[in-house]
Parts: structure tokens; sequence; C-alpha cells
């Protein structure tokens, strides 16, 4: 498959944000990455249902509803209902996995399940058949804008190692201080989707999102 990009409106102009996304859009964008944030499972607050709600009336791109929040179950409902088409909740907040892996596809989203910095791949191994997508975290979690940990390159290419044997059609996306002069390497260690915040909404976003997809349209073609 072609790499897919995700730009995160976490670092888009809120003021303008429907002309943003609209722009995103135009360029050539795959996904829509909402980051939703409690200021409990992390330092801060950004989005919740309402914005899930509008974006839905101003695009049609998939929104990839990336749940930071702690008790996720308590919410997956809602953000479908409002327009969510991907859904992740992190390991780390959550007991039940596999329910609420469950309660995601019943709902007729996408299930997935995100990973910060420091937790081992390998913790995904009893549930990586039954999910669509991980979401390895670059960064750690609660804020735009932060450096890309290069060891985040070993834990993609170990997830893809346990996808061949584990879940050969699982997505691979990949979050946080993803720039275009690092998003080979990102590929290359076998992500399918590269979000991008401010390396996409800093500056001209149609010409970022244009910049981004040259580079994945071209590795696709390897």
């Amino acid at each position: 498959m072609v790499p897919m990009l995700a730009p995160s409106i976490l670092s888009a102009d809120f003021a303008r944000l429907a002309q943003e996304v609209s722009a995103v859009e135009r360029a050539g964008a795959d996904l829509l990455h909402v980051d939703v944030m409690d200021g409990r499972f992390v330092p801060n607050i950004t989005v919740g249902i309402p914005v899930v709600e509008s974006l839905r009336q101003v695009t049609e791109l998939p929104l990839d509803v990336h749940l930071m929040i702690v008790e996720p179950e308590r919410y997956i409902p809602a953000f479908v209902k409002a327009g969510a088409d991907w859904v992740s909740f992190h390991f780390e907040a959550a007991v039940h996995h596999h329910r609420i892996v469950e309660q995601i596809k019943e709902l007729g989203a996408k299930a997935g399940i995100v990973i910060n910095p420091s937790t081992p791949v390998d913790f995904l191994v009893e549930i990586l058949p039954f999910l669509d997508f991980v979401l390895v975290m670059s960064v750690n979690p609660g804020f735009g804008g932060q450096k890309f940990i290069p060891t985040s390159l070993g834990k993609i290419r170990r997830l893809r190692e346990l996808a061949v044997e584990l879940n050969p059609s699982l997505v691979i996306e990949v979050d946080g201080g993803v720039k275009l002069s690092n998003v080979e390497d990102v590929l290359k260690a076998g992500a399918d989707v590269v979000v991008a915040g401010s390396a996409v909404f800093k500056g001209n976003p149609a010409e970022n999102v244009a910049a981004f997809k040259e580079k994945l349209n071209r590795f696709g073609e390897r």
C-alpha cells in the first residue's frame, strides 16, 4: 500500500479550522488526525465530541480520533456517533483491551491501540490479532511540536515483525515529531500511516501536505 498522511489538527489554527482542514484535504491528505486529551491521562486538554461533529460537517476525510483519556470505553460511542471513523485508545489507559476493541468494531469504526514510548511492543501480542491498527507514539503524548524519539524506529520494526506473524493486515501508524527530514526513516521501519502536526500546519499547509505526499508516493512505488 502507498503510505498515508494524517495531518493532526492539534497544530492547526483553530480560528480557521474549517479552512485549514479544507486546504489539507484538497492537497491530498488521506486522514484527519484528532487528538482528544482529558487533562488526566495526559497533562493537557484539547477537543471533544462537538469538535468531531463539526469536523464531520466540513470534510469527507476519515476522522482518525486518538483518545488520550482515561476510561475511553465511556466515551467511544459518542465519538463514533459524532463521526469518528478510526478510534484508538491507549494501552496504558485501559484494562479490558479486548472488550474495548470489540466495542469499537461493533459500532462500525476501525479499532486501534496506542502505545507510549516506554511501552514495549510485545505487550500487544495477545491483542494484536484483533486490531485494525496500532499507533506508535514517537513522542510522549500530551503536546505537539516535540522531537522524534529515535528508538521509536526499533519499535516500529518490531511491530512489523509481529504483524507479519500475527496480523498481516495490521496498519501501523506513527505519531510524534514526524517531519520531511525523517519521514523516510519512519516508512522504512514499517509505518503505513504518518501523523504530522506542526510539520503540516506551520507555514503553508497545502504546500507541506504536497511535499509529504511526494515522499510517500515515491516510497510506495518502490
